[in-house]
């Protein structure tokens, strides 16, 4: 099980399960929800557009982290298993996390933070 959040990840991970001959199901993934709950309890609190930015981008980032985590896991796993066709399809959707977040982390250090300290 992975909480996963773009239509392509979910999409892969449907295409993992169904190479195990498997159906996919959704599950409600507590560890997502209570970063979302936290970044609404601080979108709530902050009153400061540039901080409120700031603070959003980096709940973005913890949610990237966690799928990062995860992706990481099912991987070594899949490869442990034999699967380097299951690991192959998974390592995209860890790429694609990666991707974000490094993005995430440019616009929080060359525009978000920077303005939320001023």
């Amino acid at each position: 099980m992975i909480c996963s959040s773009t239509p392509c990840d979910v999409t892969r991970v449907e295409e993992v399960f169904s190479m195990h001959g498997a159906a996919a199901k959704t599950v409600t993934c507590p560890a997502i929800d209570g970063i979302i709950k936290e970044a609404e309890e601080v979108a709530g609190e902050v009153e400061d557009k540039e901080v409120l930015d700031a603070a959003l981008a980096a709940a973005a980032q913890a949610v990237e982290h966690y799928e990062i985590t995860r992706y990481g896991t099912l991987i070594a796993w899949a490869k442990r298993l034999g699967r380097a066709d299951c690991a192959s399809v998974l390592q995209r959707n860890l790429d694609e996390e990666k991707a974000a977040d490094k993005k995430l982390t440019s616009i929080a250090e060359s525009k978000l933070n920077i303005r939320a300290a001023e």
